[in-house]
This record gives C-alpha cells, sequence and structure tokens, in this order.
C-alpha cells in the first residue's frame, strides 16, 4: 500500500477527533508533564490546539538542525512558531532548549502506523535517532488520520516502536 498516495488522493479530515483523543489521553495520565509534540504538515493530525486545551503541559516542539531535531519549549503556537525546514512550522531559536531525558512522552507523526506499534516515518529517521535517545520510562504515542491504520507498516530493525497509536476513532 502506497500510504503517500493514499494521502494525495483521500483528504484525510481536519483530524480534530485524533486531536480530542491526545486531549483525553493525556489527560487520563497527570504524571506526563513534558510532552514533545510536532507542528503539522499539511497531511498529519494538527495538535497545536493542546498547547491551549492543557497548558498544565509543558509543551516542546522540534526544530531542525541539521540531520537532528531539538526541542525547545513552546508556549502559544501562533508566537513561538515560525516557517523553518522543510515548510513546516517550528520553534524560534531563541526559545529554552529542553534535553531529550525531560521527555515524558512523545507524540509522533508518521504516515503509517500498525497493530504493532510499527511506525512507518517519512524517510530521514528524525524521530528514530531522538527516541533511541530517550529515556527507557518515555512514552512513544503515533498519532495519526484513521486512514494512516495499515496492517502492517514493515518497520526496520532501526525502527523506534510506538506503545500507543492514537487516530481518533
Amino acid at each position: 500500500m502506497d500510504v503517500r498516495r493514499l494521502l494525495r488522493e483521500t483528504p484525510p479530515g481536519d483530524g480534530l477527533a485524533a486531536c480530542e483523543a491526545v486531549a483525553r489521553w493525556l489527560g487520563g495520565r497527570p504524571g506526563l508533564l513534558t510532552v514533545a509534540s510536532y507542528a503539522a504538515m499539511a497531511d498529519e493530525v494538527d495538535l497545536r490546539p493542546l498547547l491551549e486545551w492543557l497548558p498544565e503541559h509543558r509543551w516542546v516542539l522540534p526544530r531542525v538542525v541539521g540531520d537532528e531535531l531539538v526541542f525547545h519549549e513552546v508556549r502559544d503556537a501562533e508566537r513561538d512558531l515560525v516557517v523553518g525546514a522543510f515548510g513546516i512550522r517550528e520553534p524560534t531559536v531563541g526559545l529554552a532548549v529542553v534535553a531529550i531525558p525531560e521527555v515524558d512522552v512523545f507524540l509522533c507523526p508518521g504516515l503509517a502506523f500498525d497493530p504493532t506499534g510499527g511506525r512507518l516515518g517519512r524517510g530521514r529517521g528524525f524521530y528514530d535517532r531522538i527516541l533511541a535517545g530517550a529515556r527507557p520510562d518515555a512514552i512513544r504515542v503515533g498519532v495519526c488520520h484513521p486512514l494512516q491504520r495499515v496492517a502492517d507498516a514493515h518497520p526496520e530493525a532501526h525502527d523506534v516502536p510506538m506503545n500507543w497509536v492514537i487516530d481518533g476513532t
């Protein structure tokens, strides 16, 4: 299955149900305080409302620096994010950098996710490198539209599996 083609041909919807499901999931886990999220590409679930809905969390978002992601604390998505690498909104340079071991939960985008937590990324390995360096108890949550759930994402040895996948259904 070519998920990229499917996403181009089938509008995935606005993702609000998935965003609300993530909010409920986080709301049920008060010990998860530092949350690594992302600024969505056009075919990904937009999680920016979470910053406003759940202000008690410490939100960190990635900025691309070379071949790595650097996470910065973001309080206001409109003020703190600018268009950066790959045309994706990312934190401005002056925001506080947050070390990966400080993150309690990673909300991860992807092209496809399977029932065993397998994740198909976009091929650059940014998230696999970050997740490999995360604390062993940090939770990895794939966030996607329902049409991005597949029987097998064909993970490779270096791919870090998700603990949960949330698609709003």
